[in-house]
């Protein structure tokens, strides 16, 4: 901005320090939030998708799977939060990935006893699978910063900076 002009002098807030790869994680979850946003609007908006395309019978109580549709699209916009701020989306992203682990295990236990048909894995490679690495490599890059702020310090820190 030119000298003198609208908010010269402003203090704009700046990251002092990033996490490696951070335009990687910003796409990443960008990419989570978006299609968990649209996965959720489609599960409510047509619960017995899943159950037409397993073979399985309709379900009674089609607004449990709309709920879940809910959830995961909230979940889209806690991506879309660690995507904005990725320097502090550790506790965000830790729960979104213990998700993607404990869903494919309740769904490996349906699908082991009987209950829902093998089919049904596709439910849990577009919605888990797919987002173990990059969860998890973003975990990796941004426990320092989440670890600094744990124990109150600075770096990694949202400070004023003068343009």
């Amino acid at each position: 901005m030119a000298a003198g002009g609208p908010g010269a002098g402003a203090c704009a807030v700046t990251l002092s320090a990033e996490i490696p790869r951070r335009r990687l994680h910003r796409t990443v979850f960008i990419l989570a939030g978006v299609y968990n946003i649209g996965w959720g609007l489609y599960a409510a908006l047509d619960p017995q998708w899943l159950f037409r395309f397993a073979g399985m019978p309709p379900l009674n109580h089609p607004q449990i799977f709309a709920c879940l549709g809910m959830v995961v699209g909230l979940y889209g916009l806690v991506y879309l939060e660690v995507a904005r701020a990725p320097e502090r989306g550790w506790p965000l992203a830790a729960v979104g990935l213990l998700g993607k682990l404990l869903g494919p295990a309740g769904l490996l236990y349906l699908i082991l006893g009987g209950t829902w048909p093998l089919a049904t894995v596709i439910l849990i490679l577009t919605n888990d699978v797919i987002w173990w690495a990059p969860f998890a490599l973003y975990l990796r890059d941004s426990w320092p910063a989440f670890r600094r702020e744990l124990k109150g310090g600075r770096r990694g820190a949202v400070s004023p900076k003068r343009e």
